[in-house]
Parts: C-alpha cells; sequence; structure tokens
C-alpha cells in the first residue's frame, strides 16, 4: 500500500508504507518541477591562495544563464559544530583546498551551467602551502584560519585518569609503538545531491541526500537569514551515507540561495570528482601508544597521543579529536590513562566522521599493540582480552558508564567457531588468523547544540479504521532505520510492520530527531517510539477493558486483535477497539520522546565518548597471502556482535556484513591519497573499493545481552562491528607472514618491504618511527571515578 498527497500542488517525496508482500519500503518520490535549472560550483584550483577578483559578467551575459554567485552573496560563517563555525558556502577573500568551491551558476541545462563555468575570471595570488604533519606544526607558515604567520593547531586536549606513571611502575613489560591510519572517504554509490525551491509566498524547500535534515534546517536558517518556519528540509531515501553527509554542505546552500536570485528550482549534483573534495572522511591519524603490563598481560597503565591531519575546515574535527582517546577503556580495564591528541589544518579537503568516527584509527593501534605484547609474554591473543576485558555495568577509568556488555561471550564465540587455538601460529607459511575486538556508542549522549529538549520524537497518528502513521525525522539511508521504527511500532500495538504507514525526513511534517550518526537511531529513535506506542497501546486497551467489563492488565494486544488473554471470544479487531479509544477519549494521536541520561563529567572533553549503551564486537580474520607478490587474500571472517536485542536478525547481520566489507577495504585497499595539496586520484578508477568478488564468507553471530535501556533491549549496530575488522587482518597477516605492518592500508609493496627486510636479518616492519614533537600543554587530571574496579 502506497499512499501519495499534496501540498500547495506539490506531491510530497517522503511518505513510505510498508509493502503487505514484500516487507519492503516503498518511496514516492516522484516529483515534477517546471522550469527546473541545473547548478554547478566553479572549483579553486589552488590549494592555497587569495581571491583577488572575481569578474562574473562574460558568464551572466551567456544565454541561458539564470544566476551567478560568489561568496559576497552567502557572507556568513557555518559550520556543523557551534564551536567551528569556519566555512563560507562559497569562498571569501581565500581558498583552502583544490576543489573548494569559488562560484556558482544556475542555467537551463548543464552544458550550459559548464559553458557558463569557463567564463567566470578569478585572479588569484597563490600562498605558501601547508600539507602535512610537519608542515602544520612549523612556525614559518602562513596560518590558514587567521594572518601572519604561525602553527596551524585546530585543537589539541590532554587528559588524565589516575596516575600513569605509578602504573608503569608496577609494570613487567612496557612497549611503545606507532602506527599510522591513512585517511580514506566514504564512497557512497549515490554522490551528493540537492534540490531547492522558493516559492512566491517566500517559503523555500530543499530536498537533500543528507543524513541530518535538522541540522541542514539550522544551517539554511542562519546563512540565508531566513525565518526558520519559511524553510523544509526534506531527505528522500539516499544512496548510502556513512558519515560522510552529516555536515551541512556548500551545494545545498548554493542550490537554497540561487532558487532564491532566479525564482526557479534549482538542482545541483555533485560530480564524483567534487563529492572527493567535499570529502568528511575518515581523518589521517598518527598514533604512539605506550602501555604496561603484568607478566600474566594485565594493562597496568597506558599512555596514547594522536595527531590528526584534518585538512582545511573544522567539521566535526573537535570531536573527532576527542573519540580518537575516549573508547580505549570501553573494552579494556585500564587502571591508569593518559590520552593527548591534536588536530591540525592542511591545504587538503575537510576531514570529518566516517563510519565509527574518530575510533578505527585507535582501535587499530591498540588491538596490533595487544597482539605485540601477547606474543612476548607468550599469552594467547584471546586470553589477554579476556584478562582486560571490561565487566558488564561498571565505570572506565574515563568515567563512562557501561551497562550491559557481552564482549567475553564475542570473544568465546569467534574464537570457538573459526577454530583460532588451533589455527594460531599453526597454519602453513602464507596463512594465518588473527583476532580483534570493538567497542561503539549506542548513539552520542549530548546532542551537538547542548538543550534539554528531547534528542528523538516520534509521533503516532491512528485512524478510525485502524490504520497506524508513524512520523519521524530519522533518516534511512540504508541501515533500516524506517522498518525498524515500524517494527517497534508494530510490536507495540500487537500489529505487523507491514501495517504502518511512515513519514520521515521531513521537517516540516515530522518532529525533530538530531539524524543518522553515532549509530544513534535504533536507541534513541527506537526508545521514543516505544514511548509514543505503549501510549497509544494504553488508551486502546483501557477503552477494550471498559467495554469487555475487566481490569486492563488482563487485556493483551497481538496479532491484530484486543482482548482477555487466552479468550479470544473475549476480544475485539483492532480497528474495533481504536474506534472505542476514540469514542471515549478522543483522537487517538500520541508522541513519545527520547533524552540520553545525563552522563558527562564536569572535565573538559567529558562530553566526547557518553553514550546510553556501547555495543561490543569480536572479530577473527583468516588470511591467505602470497610472498612473491604481497597480495592478500581473505578467506573468512567471523563476527561476534553485541546487539543487545536484534530487533530484526536480518537486517541486523546485513549491518554486520556491510561493517566487515567497509572494514576489509580500509584495511588493505582505500586511501585518500595526495601528491603534495593534489589529490592522487578522485575517481572510482583510481580509489579502490572491494567488489563483491573480493567479499570473503562471513559467519555472524548475534549476542544477545539485553540492554535494560534500549527499546525492547536493542543496541547500535550501524558502525561497531566495522571495528575489529581492520586490526584483524593486521594481526592475520603477521600470523601468516611474521612481519607487521602498522599502518593502513596494507598494500602488497608494504608486505614485500618488510618481507625485504627480514631476508637481510632486519625486524620484518613498515610503518612510522617517529612523532613530532610537539608539547601538549594544559593536562587536566582527574579523579579515578568511584566504583572504578582495579584489574
Amino acid at each position: 500500500m502506497t499512499q501519495s498527497f499534496s501540498v500547495v500542488g506539490k506531491p510530497l517525496p517522503r511518505v513510505d508504507s510498508m509493502d503487505q508482500t514484500m516487507g519492503k519500503t516503498q518511496y514516492v518520490d516522484d516529483m515534477t518541477l517546471p522550469d527546473m535549472l541545473v547548478g554547478r560550483h566553479l572549483l579553486s584550483i589552488h590549494a592555497h591562495a587569495r581571491i583577488l577578483r572575481i569578474d562574473t559578467s562574460r558568464a551572466e551575459s551567456l544565454p541561458g544563464v539564470r544566476g551567478v554567485i560568489t561568496g559576497s552573496d552567502l557572507p556568513i560563517t557555518y559550520g556543523i559544530l557551534p564551536i567551528s563555525q569556519d566555512e563560507h558556502a562559497l569562498a571569501v577573500d581565500r581558498v583552502r583546498y583544490v576543489g573548494e568551491p569559488v562560484a556558482a551558476v544556475a542555467a537551463v541545462d548543464a552544458a550550459t551551467a559548464e559553458e557558463a563555468l569557463g567564463l567566470i575570471d578569478v585572479e588569484y595570488e597563490p600562498l605558501d602551502e601547508v600539507v602535512t604533519l610537519e608542515q602544520a606544526f612549523a612556525d614559518d607558515r602562513p596560518i590558514l584560519h587567521g594572518d601572519g604567520l604561525g602553527q596551524n593547531v585546530h585543537r589539541s586536549a590532554a587528559l588524565e585518569f589516575g596516575d600513569v606513571e605509578e602504573g608503569f611502575a608496577r609494570a613487567d613489560y612496557i612497549r611503545e609503538d606507532v602506527f599510522f591510519f591513512g585517511g580514506n572517504t566514504h564512497a557512497a554509490l549515490e554522490t551528493h545531491a540537492a534540490l531547492a525551491s522558493y516559492s512566491q509566498t517566500g517559503k523555500l524547500t530543499l530536498w537533500s541526500s543528507t543524513q541530518v535534515p535538522h541540522y541542514v534546517h539550522r544551517t539554511l536558517e542562519k546563512v540565508l537569514e531566513l525565518p526558520a518556519g519559511r524553510i523544509r528540509v526534506v531527505a528522500p531515501a539516499i544512496g548510502g551515507g556513512f558519515g560522510g553527509k552529516t555536515d551541512p554542505f556548500s551545494h545545498e546552500l548554493t542550490a537554497a540561495k540561487l532558487s532564491m536570485v532566479t525564482g526557479k528550482p534549482v538542482k545541483i549534483n555533485l560530480s564524483r570528482e567534487e563529492v572527493f573534495y567535499a570529502h568528511r572522511g575518515r581523518h589521517p591519524v598518527l598514533m604512539w601508544i605506550k602501555t604496561g603490563f603484568e607478566n600474566d598481560g594485565t594493562i597496568t597503565s597506558m599512555r596514547f597521543k594522536t595527531f590528526l591531519d584534518g585538512g582545511a575546515y573544522g567539521s566535526y574535527g573537535v570531536a573527532s579529536l576527542y573519540y580518537t582517546g575516549a573508547l580505549q577503556p570501553t573494552t579494556y580495564r585500564i587502571p591508569n590513562y593518559r590520552f593527548e591528541g591534536v588536530r591540525v589544518f592542511t591545504n587538503k579537503p575537510p576531514c570529518g566522521p566516517k563510519r565509527g568516527h574518530g575510533t578505527p584509527q585507535p582501535r587499530f593501534g591498540l588491538e596490533c599493540q595487544l597482539d605485540k605484547a601477547a606474543d612476548h609474554l607468550g599469552i594467547d591473543p584471546a586470553t589477554i582480552r579476556r584478562r582486560n576485558a571490561v565487566e558488564p555495568f561498571s565505570t572506565t577509568v574515563n568515567h563512562l558508564r557501561i551497562t550491559s556488555c557481552a564482549l567475553v561471550e564475542c570473544i568465546d564465540k569467534v574464537v570457538e567457531e573459526s577454530g583460532f587455538a588451533g589455527k594460531h601460529r599453526q597454519l602453513p607459511s602464507g596463512r594465518g588468523v588473527g583476532l580483534a575486538v570493538g567497542a561503539y556508542m549506542s548513539g552520542a549522549g549530548l546532542p551537538i547544540y547542548f538543550n534539554d529538549m528531547p534528542q528523538s520524537e516520534v509521533q503516532v497518528k491512528v485512524d478510525r479504521g485502524g490504520g497506524v502513521t508513524v512520523f519521524s525525522m530519522a533518516t534511512d539511508i540504508g541501515q533500516g532505520s524506517t522498518t525498524m521504527l515500524a517494527t517497534v511500532i508494530a510490536e507495540s500495538l500487537g500489529l505487523e510492520p507491514a501495517d504502518m504507514i511512515m513519514v520521515t525526513a521531513d521537517t516540516d511534517l515530522t518532529p525533530v530527531d538530531l539524524g543518522s550518526y553515532s549509530s544513534r537511531v535504533t536507541f534513541m529513535a527506537g526508545n521514543a517510539a516505544v514511548v509514543a506506542g505503549r501510549k497509544i497501546r494504553s488508551r486502546v486497551v483501557q477503552a477494550v477493558a471498559d467495554e469487555l467489563e475487566t481490569e486492563p492488565g488482563s487485556i493483551v494486544a497481538e496479532h491484530g486483535r484486543v482482548g482477555v488473554a487466552g479468550d479470544p471470544d473475549r476480544s475485539v479487531s483492532w480497528a474495533d477497539g481504536v474506534r472505542l479509544a476514540i469514542a471515549a477519549t478522543g483522537p487517538l494521536v500520541e508522541s513519545g520522546g527520547y533524552t540520553a541520561p545525563k552522563l558527562a563529567g564536569s572535565f573538559r572533553g567529558a562530553g566526547v565518548g557518553i553514550s546510553p549503551a556501547y555495543s561490543y564486537s569480536a572479530c577473527v580474520v583468516e588470511v591467505d597471502c602470497d610472498a612473491a607478490t604481497g597480495i592478500v587474500k581473505v578467506e573468512r571472517v567471523w563476527l561476534a556482535h553485541d546487539i543487545g536485542r536484534a530487533l530484526n536478525p536480518l537486517l541486523t547481520e546485513g549491518q554486520v556484513e556491510g561493517g566487515v566489507y567497509m572494514g576489509l577495504g580500509e584495511a588493505l585497499y582505500e586511501e585518500h591519497a595526495f601528491r603534495g595539496s593534489l589529490h592522487r586520484g578522485p575517481s572510482l578508477l583510481d580509489y579502490k573499493i572491494p567488489t563483491a568478488l573480493d567479499m570473503p564468507p562471513v559467519e555472524t553471530f548475534l549476542i544477545e545481552s539485553d540492554d535494560p535501556e534500549g527499546p525492547f533491549g536493542a543496541k547500535e549496530v550501524g558502525q561497531g562491528p566495522l571495528l575489529p575488522v581492520i586490526p584483524a587482518v593486521a594481526n592475520a597477516i603477521h600470523d601468516a607472514l611474521g612481519v607487521r605492518i602498522d599502518e593502513v592500508p596494507i598494500t602488497p609493496p608494504k608486505i614485500v618491504a618488510a618481507l625485504r627486510e627480514v631476508s637481510r636479518g632486519r625486524p620484518g616492519r613498515v610503518g612510522p618511527v617517529t612523532i613530532p614533537d610537539y608539547e601538549f600543554t594544559r593536562l587536566t587530571r582527574v579523579e579515578v571515578p568511584e566504583g572504578f574496579v582495579t584489574p
């Protein structure tokens, strides 16, 4: 069943209903807008330069061109974080990376728009570039966000929990390692696109391929200086996001402005090359880890330093920085912990959040170091992880609250199912197995803009015929959030998901949800849906109980009927129950909201990493490596994920497999590589991602720990399963060949180089050996929380 309706003569693009026969969501997104214009961006050809002059007169006079705008038309800065309002929709005065938008045109067709771009004259004054970490820390380079010369440090952090030096003093074994995680991008199959229409009544509607319609709405209000009530943002079904569509983007703002200027709808669809420049992908991170162990493998102390190359702008970078240090203690009981991190600006496309946001990089380093320590101490890799594993319903040294936790069960499951104990160090040369674990948040504990309002809201309306419509701003990016909401409401009402009509991701029609990021939707929107669904159920149950002259506690709602448990003759249909409820108490419309518990400490940075619940994963990877060529073939992957409870096992397994796929790509292929400030190959011909032929069999195991605060016990699955895959590959390669590749991606030339070192009698290792000589100041010392259990 599919429904469509209109507002001011335009069909709404986001009304979903669950197909009765196929169990899939259908989308009504056909839209015809008269006289739609095509928008295009003129991109900077310099990585760093002053804009001395822009002459758009020739472009404006080209037949078919309806509008041309530059940075002066959109002078207000914006950014996703309130502390990083450093971007312009079009560059003003200075460009900071190759590919930064400088001007935008709207024309009757794409060919005319492209021709117009070539008629815009821009005069630049090239400036010295900042490309590497070393250059960013130098005192003689231009400050990218400011005037003069100096360091380009965006933000630094230094936190100590407990006494790390005391912990090292009682360690039997201390090791230091340096790792590097290369930057990579999301590579969603659908590129970014936006369509804006500014009506004669002064109402702006933007349809955009975004994960965060709420935050795009806020940005449009600020930059365009329009009243919030005159802006509508709709997020149609999009072809993947993975974090790459969680920022407000230039093309959304320029499409809107061009529509306001021309009075016509304007569509901007970024090319694949432009998406690489828009980026917001994984930060390149250099890491130094020093960890103390007792002889049995128990961790006594840890210091963790991270150096992030953030690219040209802030994006989520401050949060990314703290995330590189926040979640290490969520898997292991670290009694003394110091994190020091710094993010710098460089003349490259801005980095931001990608699946796992800031945590895959440190997880790679930590899990590889644990394997090295286990090898030195003569301990099995699974044993050292079990020995240090966090316990359920505990508190970490950095004040994170753990609820349900099945980490040990996940380890045990993949070790058993993969035959890890019988394979590790025992397979023929060239073949090996590796183990790693990970943890991730079920939603960030705080909203981006601090307030006391719900972080997710859901409304449910039931019509007199029993039809149920669910309204939520949660954006489905392929992870199945719409199906999840339908399932939760249906379960609450004793109906089927196919009975639900879903209206989602429309700021005019749906209540606020902050967006599809940080694996928050199942936990937060799901809990809001539970509240709304139970309110509806309570009213129907009460009305039926009154009709049957019995107590509400004896009434059940299941299989489309409402009545006395165990007595089918004393029941009514769902539709009749609804009519009774409406007759008794009025229209059957209810809402639910979810606000995370207040978990943040009082120290600076305490708001990053907190979450109402954490998921846990363990992974074993088996590889077959060719020593002559360095080519790695992943034979099989076993992954166990603590999901809390799987609301839809099929979708959950699909999310696990998607995480494995992305993890394998990052481990072996993907790299956002540059020659100086020039992208080495902004296309999917040059940027290698795995194909279906590269994907190995994946055995997925869902471990249900039944979280007490999750909707029906559920936790996240969208991001956590990726985390252990990358270090498990690295550890498997070491088991196969005896070499350590301490940087990703782990490419064949690196493996061959490490084996060449072995043949020369040297350690078989490829990776960084030093870190910048950067002084972290303002160390914040934080007391160990009450309730922390020392290993």
